[in-house]
């Protein structure tokens, strides 16, 4: 019998919350008939969307949480508000206690890393979390981080995402040893500033320690999936995640405009629908959404606030492969073989990262 795999879900975190997140859900459902679901949030508005999905509605429990985080309060005033009380902590303290294998929710990304940060605290050796991010590129999809965790990363940093992000790739893509690149200005070792120079230093020296040290890549690299593994700080990783959605958005945007431009090209269009259709699967942010929060004695995704159900469902599909596939072992295994004293770690509640 396939085990169960329980997702605690912050059913107000999104603006499109609770209906997307609960239609997410059932989404998801319908693939993976072992999940179920722990929704936190306002049973007077979560109850009444299960009764649409019947099938959904036996492997869900609903937790009433009065307290919901707004997507512009500062993570400070929401962890004094909302710690032990609103949705997003509730979802949160369910994989503390082992009720769930992975917290997922939409909501404010500072309120939700102070609040992770602050619940599960950090892995042993890990001296600051970060956000992890499934890229599509040409050759498979990658991993990539930091994507907004922490604004600015010294090089023990920069090499404990190194160890988050290849033990992320061998959890999902099975890789014995993924091949790690620094983000950087250049390939060559004179370039960049100091912090990535070292941290360059330091993977050279540990490279085969879980995996294949690299180099330095290039923003062009991320997109051709040189390496499985891109690391960089939070504040380059949010600029670059949030370029490559725009730009996915413009040329879909030029290509709709182009097809419909003359006689000719509508025709062409209705012959080449089905390979315009996989296009634009390929190109759709809503089929990567969800970015995991890594170095946390737990699992917490992060949902896109603004997304639909199809987005949703997503997420919650990275929250279940996570949550199946024994990740934090995973990452404890890479740091016994790393052979660099950990750092002792950062605790910082009132973040407002």
């Amino acid at each position: 019998m396939t085990e169960t795999v329980t997702l605690s879900v912050d059913a107000m975190g999104g603006d499109n919350a609770p209906r997307a997140v609960v239609h997410g859900a059932h989404l998801l459902f319908q693939q993976h008939k072992n999940a179920c679901f722990l929704f936190h949030g306002r049973q007077e508005l979560i109850a009444p969307l299960l009764e649409e999905y019947p099938a959904l509605k036996p492997v869900s429990t609903v937790r009433h949480c009065e307290t919901v985080i707004a997507m512009d309060e500062k993570p400070s005033q929401a962890l004094r508000k909302g710690r032990g009380t609103s949705s997003m902590w509730m979802a949160i303290q369910a994989v503390k206690d082992g009720e769930a294998g992975v917290a997922v929710s939409g909501g404010n990304t500072g309120a939700l890393m102070a609040m992770a940060t602050f619940c599960l605290r950090p892995m042993e050796g890990i001296s600051r979390p970060g956000i992890a991010a499934i890229w599509p590129t040409l050759r498979s999809d990658i991993v990539v981080l930091d994507m907004g965790a922490t604004i600015g990363a010294d090089a023990r940093q920069l090499v404990d995402y190194a160890i988050l992000g290849s033990a992320l790739a061998r959890c999902l893509f099975n890789h014995a040893s993924p091949t790690v690149g620094l983000l950087n200005v250049g390939t060559e070792e004179v370039k960049g500033l100091e912090s990535i120079k070292e941290a360059g230093r330091m993977l050279t020296e540990a490279s085969g320690a879980g995996f294949t040290y690299h180099g330095f890549v290039e923003g062009d690299d991320i997109g051709k999936g040189t390496v499985d593994v891109v690391v960089t700080e939070g504040f380059v990783g949010n600029i670059a995640l949030k370029t490559a959605e725009g730009t996915a958005r413009q040329v879909g945007s030029y290509l709709r405009t182009a097809l419909k431009s003359n006689l000719m090209s509508r025709i062409g269009a209705l012959f080449a629908t089905s390979a315009l259709n996989a296009l634009r699967r390929r190109m759709d942010p809503r089929t990567v959404n969800g970015g995991v929060f890594m170095g946390l004695n737990g699992i917490v995704i992060k949902s896109h606030g603004g997304t639909d159900e199809v987005g949703y469902k997503s997420a919650l599909s990275l929250g279940y492969e996570m949550a199946r596939s024994n990740l934090i072992e995973k990452i404890n295994d890479t740091m016994k073989q790393f052979p660099i004293k950990a750092a002792p770690a950062a605790i910082d509640s009132e973040s407002e990262a």
